[in-house]
This record gives C-alpha cells, sequence and structure tokens, in this order.
C-alpha cells in the first residue's frame, strides 16, 4: 500500500469513526484539498490585484455552517512508514504559513506502518508549528488507535473553535473574559503486544 492510498483510508476512517460521533456541528475531511497560505498584492488601481497562494493538505477537516460556507478546522499531513527531518521541517513550515491565513486552524501530522516505532525525535525537534503528532501500527487503525484518533479530533475542533471565538470575539461586548491559555502537552505510552 503507498502513502495515498492510507491517506484515504485514514480520511474514511475519520468521517465514519470520529466526525460522525459529534453531535454538535457539520463536519467532513477531505483528501488533497488545496487550501490558502498567503493572500498577495500584485498592484494597485481602482481595486486592489490580488492573488491568493495555496499548498494542497492531505486531509483538510471542515466545518460547514447552516448556508453551506465551511471553514478549516483541521489539516493533517501523512506519511507512511518514516519521517526525514527534511519533512518535518517542510511540513512544520507549511502549517505555519496556513496558520498564518487561518489563526484559528490546528494543524497535525499522522504516520502509518510505523509497527512499534514511536514518534522520530526530529518531529519533536523541528515539528514546533505541530499542535498533534501520532503514530499507528499498521495501515488499518486498530481500534484502540481509532479511541485515541476520535478524542484527538474532537479535541481538536473544539481548540479551533475556541481560538476562532478568543481572536474574533475579542472586542464583543458580553463576551467571555479568559485570564488563562495553557497549551497543554499530552503523551502517550501503547502497551504493545509481545511479538
Amino acid at each position: 500500500m503507498n502513502e495515498k492510498e492510507w491517506v484515504e483510508i485514514l480520511a474514511e476512517c475519520i468521517n465514519e469513526q470520529c466526525l460522525c460521533q459529534i453531535q454538535d456541528g457539520d463536519y467532513s475531511a477531505v483528501v488533497g484539498m488545496k487550501l490558502a497560505y498567503g493572500h498577495e498584492i500584485r498592484g494597485y488601481g481602482n481595486e486592489p490585484v490580488r492573488r491568493t497562494t495555496k499548498y494542497e493538505t492531505d486531509i483538510l477537516i471542515r466545518e460547514f455552517d447552516a448556508d453551506g460556507v465551511w471553514k478549516p478546522r483541521i489539516v493533517i499531513e501523512c506519511k507512511v512508514h518514516s519521517v526525514t527531518t527534511h519533512d518535518s521541517i517542510t511540513y512544520s513550515q507549511k502549517a505555519s504559513a496556513h496558520k498564518s491565513v487561518h489563526p484559528y486552524l490546528r494543524y497535525g501530522i499522522m504516520l502509518g506502518c510505523r509497527k512499534h516505532r514511536p514518534l522520530p525525535g526530529r518531529l519533536y525537534r523541528h515539528g514546533e508549528s505541530f499542535d498533534f503528532m501520532m503514530s499507528f501500527q499498521g495501515y488499518e487503525l486498530a481500534e484502540p488507535e481509532i479511541a485515541f484518533l476520535r478524542d484527538l479530533i474532537a479535541d481538536e475542533i473544539s481548540a479551533s473553535q475556541t481560538l476562532e471565538k478568543i481572536i474574533y470575539e475579542s472586542r464583543k461586548r458580553g463576551r467571555d473574559h479568559y485570564t488563562l491559555l495553557h497549551r497543554k502537552l499530552v503523551v502517550h505510552t501503547p502497551n504493545f503486544p509481545e511479538d
């Protein structure tokens, strides 16, 4: 199985096992969608000459409103077997660029078919723009992995919505007044069966 096939499997799992469990909202995971990372002004006249630049994403989770307008909530970049230092740096830079246009966006990387290997240190060192990282043993997701994925997706959607509210409602009367923002670090050590 190649990486593209695994991305399709992961997106299908997210749609069928994760997003359908969220009661509040209309969400979908799509593969290969391009998302803006920059808006440029190429010249000025009566109206500015604008250009939007986009990067393709492996998986984009979107939230739809009642009018069918959608917002990006989560981007997931995917690799199978291994991830290089170059991959880590490139994907982290891509995350930073996408977040400059969508400051409430959550961004992560998921690694497939890693067997019993942990997340590589290069991801921790060079993935400063990732909000989450997750590794899966095989191509097919095991039930405990799906449970963790389901919780992660729900938490990241909620974090995106909270960030959006903080950023765009900061001047509204009657807004929530926050006095603490804490980005907690959560790690998990699986109990792998003995070979």
